[in-house]
């Protein structure tokens, strides 16, 4: 039988999120380009957010945070406060963002709904997690939303029990092979990779293709017709 319940990641799965991030680096790298070439200036906020994630977690105002950090390290001292002030104003604009669902979203998640419990899953910060799925105009098909600081084997096993059957009756659904794919099969529930056109260098990692219960999409409308094929115990 299928999958009793099925798990779903929001940014970049559901709508675009990653492209408003790379839009606002690439501002970030023109604002300091009296400083340093854009290619060094992306490495070193990458750096920077790596070195952040632990204490500001994952979303705009983290990111914001390491703009600002950022700069101020390749200002070496020197960072006037317009640049702050603008970073600031970037913050605000990523925040005020349009959600912009992907094409044919609403009607395979009403599909996906008639056969199984759906279930958000996603990481970041709570308070715009919550605006952008209220954007969306999906938040009602899913019987739960959860919103998580970071996606390990211990939270899919703990959500999965929690609102289905546990991990081998579940499936995990996302574009991030890092945060929703291999966390998921760890856990033992099945894992579906459907990729994004951007992937953020921290969530990059090897698709494990030897997995009996990894699978991959190009895009989610594919999804009901797999579900068929899946057999769970």
């Amino acid at each position: 039988m299928p999958p009793a319940l099925i798990g779903l990641d929001a940014d970049d799965t559901l709508w675009h999120n990653e492209s408003v991030f790379r839009m606002t680096e690439a501002r970030f790298a023109a604002l300091l380009g009296d400083h340093a070439a854009p290619e060094a200036v992306s490495a070193r906020l990458l750096e920077t957010e790596r070195r952040n994630l632990a204490l500001y977690g994952y979303g705009v105002k983290g990111f914001t945070l390491s703009m600002i950090e950022t700069a101020h390290e390749i200002a070496e001292g020197d960072c006037p406060p317009e640049i702050t002030r603008a970073i600031l104003a970037f913050g605000r604009e990523m925040l005020a963002h349009p959600v912009e669902p992907f094409e044919g979203v609403a009607g395979t998640l009403e599909i996906l709904a008639r056969r199984a419990p759906l279930v958000l899953v996603t990481k970041g910060d709570l308070f715009d997690q919550e605006r952008k799925l209220a954007q969306s105009g999906l938040g009602e098909l899913f019987s739960a939303v959860e919103i998580v600081s970071e996606k390990t084997p211990e939270t899919y096993a703990r959500l999965f029990a929690r609102h289905g059957e546990g991990p081998e009756r579940a499936v995990m659904v996302g574009d991030s092979l890092r945060s929703d794919v291999l966390p998921a099969l760890d856990a033992g529930a099945w894992a579906v990779h459907v990729p994004y056109e951007i992937v953020w260098a921290h969530e990059a990692a090897d698709p494990p293709e030897a997995h009996p219960r990894f699978r991959r999409l190009d895009a989610l409308s594919g999804l009901p017709a797999l579900l068929d094929e899946l057999e769970t115990p």
